[in-house]
């Protein structure tokens, strides 16, 4: 009798340690497909600024310094590699391009163009789809690590070689006014 007690406490604990490591993969992958998500909408916004800087440089010529400065943050944002890298590029190039298009208020025939109207649409989606992203993967990742640090799951944390995730987060500049300067 007593064996089969040993035997059905030992298949618990097994069951309780297999059910801790599943949920712990499943918080990593959740936090991989998160972050996955963030770079696509990136790309996607990536992909879009070729076009708006070409459809500005049109219209407003002596506006060359604002442009490079969107083509360099988008640069920067391409060779970016880790969480915090993408993070402070990103919030260079929400900026730069916020202020594009606070520039772009005073050219009345761009502000009329159908393919100025078009990417700034398509700019607008992306921007809330990331925003969308990010938390998602700032969700995720906050449920990760706080598996990884409340106890009994920190152990199998530990034994698996589970490591918390860093957080996307945004630069104290993000939350600022946009400064354009004519």
């Amino acid at each position: 009798m007593t064996k089969w007690i040993i035997i059905g406490i030992i298949a618990i604990l097994v069951i309780w340690l297999v059910s801790i490591y599943n949920k712990l993969v499943k918080l990593r992958v959740g936090s991989q497909n998160g972050w996955a998500q963030i770079e696509t909408q990136l790309q996607r916004r990536y992909d879009l600024i070729p076009n708006l800087v070409e459809t500005v440089k049109g219209y407003a010529e002596h506006e060359r310094e604002l442009l490079e400065k969107v083509t360099m943050a988008r640069a920067s944002l391409g060779s970016a590699s880790s969480v915090a890298d993408k993070a402070e590029a990103d919030n260079a190039l929400s900026s730069t391009i916020k202020s594009l298009f606070a520039v772009a208020e005073n050219y009345p025939q761009l502000k009329a163009n159908e393919n100025f109207k078009e990417l700034q649409i398509e700019l607008s989606g992306t921007e809330n789809k990331i925003a969308y992203a990010r938390q998602f993967y700032n969700d995720t990742v906050s449920e990760l690590n706080q598996s990884i640090q409340m106890f009994p799951s920190s152990i199998i944390a530990s034994l698996f070689g589970f490591k918390e995730k860093d957080f996307y987060e945004a630069k104290a500049e993000a939350s600022e006014p946009v400064k354009v300067q004519f």
